[in-house]
């Protein structure tokens, strides 16, 4: 796994990273600047760790070596 492979800007996948990365800024600036209400938090919450586990899936995908299959181990024996 090369971290020199996440950078695939003809794949949408990328560009979704880096939505995904920036919108979890957003939500980081919005849980500290704007005080919420209790249910709008707990929604806050829940859409931020959705936002982070979709973007470490994707980013994960993007890491994988092509000529890999998935579920294989990949070091040498």
């Amino acid at each position: 796994m090369k971290l020199a492979r996440l950078w695939q800007p003809r794949k949408p996948a990328f560009w979704l990273v880096i939505v995904l990365n920036l919108l979890s800024a957003l939500l980081a600036w919005i849980a500290r600047a704007i005080p919420l209400v209790p249910w709008a938090a707990a929604l806050l919450i829940v859409f931020a760790t959705g936002n982070a586990l979709f973007g470490l899936r994707l980013m994960w995908l993007l890491l994988r070596d092509p000529a890999e299959p998935a579920g294989q181990d990949p070091t040498p024996r």
